[in-house]
Parts: C-alpha cells; structure tokens; sequence
C-alpha cells in the first residue's frame, strides 16, 4: 500500500473521500481512510489518499549523523520560511550552519535547472500536449491509474533530483546530502537522508543549537538563493507572465479528479491541450501538512517577502552539463485467473475485482450474479453492462500507448518520440541514434515449440531491451518480432557498444531459457541523426537499412 496514514497522522484534507466508493468515514474530524469493521476490501481506494507525499518521518538518525561529521550538504526547501515563523530564513540558515553542515542550499539550484529544461519543451513546437512532472503525486498517480498518459509526461527529473546531481557535480560524487523539506517520499534515493521540519527543529536542538538566538543576518553567505530565470515549484517565471489564464498553451490544473477528462481528451478524442501544469494540491505552500488551509494567503505573504530580489545574471554555473531527461514507465497490476464461468464474467466486467459488484442496475438486472447468468444463457449481452463499457473504453486507451504483449512504447508513442528527439536534437546539436532490432529465427520459435513459447521470447526481449537502455532512452515495439530502441544524446560509437550487449543479452537469454543455441538470437540495425550533417533525414528507414546488412551478414550480428 502506497499510502502510510495513522490516525494521529492524518492531514484532515478530506481528498481520499471522493475516492473510496464506500465513503470514508470521518473520527473525530480527520479522515482515516475506511474503518475496518465496514470496509469491505476492495481494493479501489488503493491507493485512497492523493497525498502520497504525506510522510512525517524522515532518516533522523542518518541526517544527525551526517549533520556531525561536518561533510553534509543541506538542501532546504523553501517552505522553510513559512514552517519557522516568526524567525527569519538569515536564522535558520546560520543554524543550519551552526549544527554543522558544510553548505546550505535552499532549492534555487533545482528549479532554475528543471525551468531552463521546461523552457526548452516550451520552445520545440513539436509537441501538443505535455504534463509537468515535478510532483510525485501527480506522476504516481498517472504511473498506477492513467498509464495511457505515461507518454505525455514531460520527461524532466524533479527539482531536488536536478540539484542533487548537480552539486555532486560540482562537489563529489560521493559528497553526502540531506534534504529537509515538507514531500519527503520522492526524496528518499536521491539524497542520503531527508527531514521533514519538525524532525530538523529537533536535529538542530540535539546539537545545541537554538534558532531564535542566531543573528538576523547572515553570519556565513548561504550559496546562490536568488531566482534568475524559474518561479517556485520549476516553471520558468517568462512563461507564467506571458499567457493568460485562458491560454490554450498553457493550462493550470489543480486536483487529480481532473486527470480522468485530461485522459478522454488527449487519448481518445486526440486534442492537444499544450502544457499542463497539473498539481494535486496548489503548490507546496498548499500541502496538507502545512495545515490549516484558510491560511494559505498568509503563507504566501511570508514566502513572498523572504524571497530575495530576482538576480540578474544566471545562477547556474554553465561549465556544469547535466543530463535532466527522465522516463516514466506505467505501474502493472497483476492479474488473476477467474473461477468458474459466472466469476469469470463478474471479472470480466469489473465486479470480481476484490468482491465487490457494482449493482448499478443499469442492465435492468437485480444484480451482476443475475446479469453474468443471463449473459451465459444468451439473454444478456455486455453492452447492457455501463461498467464494461467504460473498463473497454479505459483498456483501449492503455492500448494506445502500451504494447499489450511486452508493455513496451507502441508505434504510435514511437513515431511521436522520434519527432521530438529530431527536433531537440536540432535544437541542441546533439546528436542521437536509433537502433532497429529482429529476432533471426522467430517462426522456427514458433513452429518447433508453439506460439506461447513465441511469445514468452518476445517478453523476454522486452525485459532485456528494458534493462539495457537508460531511463531516458525508449524501446518500443515496432510490430511482430520487431523493436526500436531511440537512445538520446548518443552517437554512432556509442549506439554500436549499445547495439551489441542487446545482440549478446537476447543470446545469452534464449541459451538460459532451455532455447538450442544459435535459435534465439537478435539483429540490430544501428543509425545516427547527427543535425550538423543531416537535414531531413528518415533515421528509422536507415536503421532498417542497416538491419538488412546485418540480415545479409547471416544473422546474430550489428550492422
């Protein structure tokens, strides 16, 4: 279960209840989730809560220890101005210092590297419809319960996950990070330890440290907390100001209820929505966990006067390149076999799901039992079922971005990629390839040992394409036995090294899974979009060229 809430942990923000379809019930004004003696298991409200960044506890004991060897770098996020009230952010950072951490940033880096990436998205007219991707939640959510838009998110790290890296960077590889800070899920894994606030007032006691006693100046200059080109949260500052609020470019979306008609319209009506700046709450500043909500505009008066003037040179040091593009790819569900005809309908409808039928009485029956036994005796049929009806409609929506066999890219998803990564690399002059992959032997597969043996070697190719790439790069299946790997910002040397540990691992793997040797190998077409010496260049149609050379050459080899 995704979502850890107790009851004396609960943020009383009401979200999860428009989302178990049992209702939530309320104790003592904080919603809980579902009492156990009424909940009837479902599974739908997994998970119930939107706010899945909601965690109180941080890695305390690993930040104090950090925090004593005098090495840790602090990132502090800006809500830290609001949590410490009423002593100034000049206090806390010389405490900070005080307690013994090395420097203290406080987030400008993150997001003044994710809105230069955003302004280059914004920039590339290619593309219709992107999702911001900077809240976890957000992405979570699409990841479990909307893959179908997992290719519309905009393929940028999170603002902590850009600064980490680049103060790594900068610093060490091995330099050790603390991040404090009110959403600490996404956080774990990309530093070394995280802190919500209260667990960092307590750090700072437990090494003598007292924040209403520090200067109100800035007795040690924090690193640059000047903002140049983003706004709070990523987005460039340019952006916001130049569209309106009814800009078809540019759209601000608060709430995950909104993600099921973003899903409709970009999947199934096939609009272009531009960019959306969706969020599940109104910023962090809105977060549950700075509670209470009618204070919202009073905490954006304090973050607003502790934001310092707006620098007029970039804070980002050029000399540091970083690669900012991440991968999103869909969370699946395992399934179940049904049970018997009449379970075997319930589930296919929708209703077996975790015991609970839906009983709409849409189809004019009393019950699902009674529909699924009409069904089977030809008295019924699956369109009287609304529920079916939109589960097809949602599969089909899924379909339109996942390969249902190996849940690679589809065609489609690949099409549009390579388009996108044409025009930033000629935006960039960066250079990147495609590899264009066919199993040698595939039908002798199929004949000697059966389709289903067939199409297990095409999941297991998936897996191996998976484990190769990046999370930056994309395979896809292109149809039958066929698939594309697009790797981003790598040349022709670069994409041959790839070309050939595919060629070895679909070897090795086929020889694992009791193949005969020399039954499952792999071909691999290897081309290179370079922008300073191609114009309009087909990199797919080369690749396939290339595939046939390497067909030519007897198979099991990169050309």
């Amino acid at each position: 279960m995704l979502f850890q809430l107790k009851e004396d942990d609960c943020v009383s923000c009401l979200a999860c209840v428009r989302v178990c379809p049992v209702g939530a019930v309320a104790v003592d004004g904080a919603v809980t989730g579902i009492i156990e003696e009424s909940c009837i298991r479902c599974g739908i409200c997994v998970p119930a809560c939107p706010h899945d960044a909601i965690d109180v506890s941080g890695d305390f004991g690993r930040a104090l220890e950090l925090a004593a060897t005098g090495d840790a770098l602090l990132v502090l996020s800006g809500e830290a101005a609001v949590h410490f009230y009423p002593n100034t952010p000049e206090q806390v950072v010389n405490a900070c210092y005080q307690a013994g951490f090395r420097t203290v940033h406080r987030g400008v880096i993150g997001d003044e590297l994710v809105a230069g990436a955003y302004r280059e998205l914004w920039e590339d007219q290619s593309w219709g419809t992107m999702i911001r991707s900077t809240c976890p939640v957000v992405v979570e959510t699409i990841r479990k319960d909307y893959p179908e838009l997992v290719p519309y998110l905009a393929p940028v790290k999170t603002p902590l996950a850009a600064e980490a890296a680049y103060l790594r960077a900068r610093y060490s590889e091995t330099v050790p990070i603390v991040y404090a800070g009110v959403c600490l899920s996404d956080e774990r894994g990309l530093v070394d330890a995280a802190l919500s606030f209260k667990e960092l007032e307590e750090l700072l006691l437990m090494r003598s440290v007292d924040v209403g006693k520090e200067p109100r100046f800035f007795e040690r200059m924090p690193e640059e907390g000047r903002r140049y080109l983003s706004a709070a949260g990523g987005l460039p500052r340019s952006i916001l100001d130049g569209e309106s609020h009814t800009s078809r470019r540019l759209r601000k979306v608060r709430g995950l209820d909104r993600l099921g008609a973003i899903a409709r319209a970009v999947t199934v009506n096939g609009l272009d929505l531009g960019f959306i700046d969706i969020l599940s709450c109104d910023g962090c500043l809105d977060h549950p966990l700075l509670k209470p909500k009618e204070e919202l505009f009073w905490r954006r008066m304090i973050a607003q006067e502790s934001e310092p003037p707006r620098s007029v040179h970039p804070v980002v040091d050029p000399s540091i390149q970083l690669d900012l593009q991440i991968d999103f790819h869909p969370i699946r569900d395992g399934g179940r076999e049904p049970e018997g005809d009449v379970v075997g309908v319930l589930d296919k409808i929708g209703s077996a799901q975790g015991g609970k039928p839906w009983d709409c009485g849409a189809c004019g029956y009393d019950s699902c039992w009674d529909f699924a036994n009409a069904l089977l005796r030809g008295r019924a049929t699956y369109r009287q079922c609304p529920p079916y009806q939109e589960l097809q409609a949602l599969r089909a929506q899924r379909a339109a971005a996942l390969d249902s066999l190996t849940g690679l890219a589809t065609h489609k998803v690949m099409q549009t990629r390579i388009r996108h990564e044409m025009a930033r690399s000629r935006r960039s002059g960066v250079p990147f390839s495609v590899l264009f992959a066919d199993l040698d032997r595939f039908k002798q597969v199929n004949d000697r040992f059966g389709h289903a043996a067939g199409s297990n070697v095409l999941v297991m190719v998936a897996r191996v394409l998976e484990r190769v790439i990046r999370s930056s790069d994309v395979a896809a299946r292109y149809g039958g036995d066929e698939f594309v790997l697009i790797l981003t910002g790598t040349d022709n040397e670069g994409a041959r090294r790839v070309a050939e540990i595919v060629r070895q691992a679909v070897e090795e793997a086929g020889i694992e899974r009791g193949f005969p040797e020399g039954l499952v190998t792999i071909s691999v077409g290897v081309a290179t979009f370079d922008p300073r010496t191609a114009e309009a260049v087909d990199v797919i149609e080369h690749a396939d060229l290339a595939l046939y050379r390497a067909k030519d050459a007897a198979g099991n080899c990169v050309a």
